[in-house]
């Protein structure tokens, strides 16, 4: 997935179309990720004990991946990920060097991880 936790990311479908958060979760096994502060759902909770009051609790729903873009770190403009191998340098053998691959900004071809 080309989305991870901690990422900040941009709603590009849904209520929340254009607004930004951070990634809190990601639920690979149905391609959703739970971004802060987008999609609101409102629960209302009963009161538990006497005296005490009901009240609204608003927490964020997943979305599905499709509908965010990641925000790249160096030109600050939702982008598309690309994917980069470059070198990690720890190779034992001079044949075999040991690749990394890692994620890249699809506008300014900087390395996000």
């Amino acid at each position: 997935m080309k989305i991870k936790k901690g990422d900040t990311v941009q709603m590009i479908a849904g209520k929340d179309h254009g607004k930004s958060g951070k990634v809190l979760r990601v639920i690979s096994k149905s391609d959703r990720c739970v971004v802060e502060g987008l999609n609101m759902l409102t629960k209302h909770q009963r009161p538990r004990r006497e005296g005490e009051k009901g009240q609204k609790i608003k927490f964020p729903r997943s979305v599905p991946v499709a509908n965010v873009m990641l925000v790249c770190t160096k030109c600050a403009r939702p982008t598309r990920v690309g994917y980069q191998m470059i070198d990690s340098g720890s190779s034992t053998d001079a044949q075999e060097k040991a690749k990394k691959k890692v994620r890249s900004c699809k506008k300014c071809k900087e390395l996000i991880d």
